[in-house]
């Protein structure tokens, strides 16, 4: 029987185009691939193991040519709209309280300032959850089996009785193979919205 849902943030609620941010960001850069040390500088920066002044020096630093608002801005391009048909879905689940709902993102300070000042009912959001679990501001990140490890004990949860939602194969597995439930969602064809239609056999 679930009892707590825990539930990704991008691609489940708040749109994101992984695709055209990454084609964009090696335009914006001039390469044609990102290197190992952007890699780990990005990992880095998502588990809030280097402040923002610090990721940015360091884009400065490799790309020179390019303006500290142009990085921001090609960072920043992966977020899209939140439609409002899920604020609406949260709630209502919020409401009815016989979840616990968790929200468990890999999420940086950049984008969330961004979110912050574009999705005008974000703090409504954030109060439908329980628990509001942001990469950089825990310093975990999917999919370590740390971060699950941490939702299960801080939460005192059983995983056979938790479903988590992520749009990430490698993180639903991470986090099947601690026996939580799992709903790998594709948003190109499904939305959260239908949460309880989807995984019927789970409620």
């Amino acid at each position: 029987m679930i009892k707590t849902i825990i539930f990704d943030f991008g691609d489940v609620f708040i749109n994101l185009d992984k695709e055209g941010a990454m084609t964009n960001a090696l335009q914006v850069f001039g390469i044609d691939a990102f290197s190992e040390a952007i890699i780990k500088t990005n990992i880095l920066y998502e588990q809030g193991l280097i402040n923002t002044e610090s990721f940015l020096k360091f884009y400065q630093n490799t790309f020179p040519h390019i303006s500290k608002q142009d990085i921001i801005d090609a960072w920043n391009i992966i977020l899209k709209n939140f439609p409002w048909h899920r604020l609406e879905f949260i709630k209502q689940l919020a409401a009815e309280n016989k979840y616990k709902c968790i929200l468990l993102s890999n999420t940086n300070e950049l984008h969330i300032n961004w979110i912050i000042e574009h999705i005008p009912f974000y703090e409504d959001f954030k109060r439908c959850f329980d628990k509001f679990y942001l990469s950089h501001e825990i310093h975990l990140r999917k999919p370590n089996i740390d971060i699950y490890e941490f939702v299960l004990n801080e939460n005192c949860l059983k995983s056979q009785e938790c479903l988590f939602i992520d749009d990430t194969a490698e993180n639903t597995q991470v986090a099947e193979s601690l026996g939580i439930h799992i709903w790998n969602i594709y948003p190109e064809t499904e939305d959260i919205k239908n949460l309880f239609i989807t995984n019927k056999h789970l409620f």
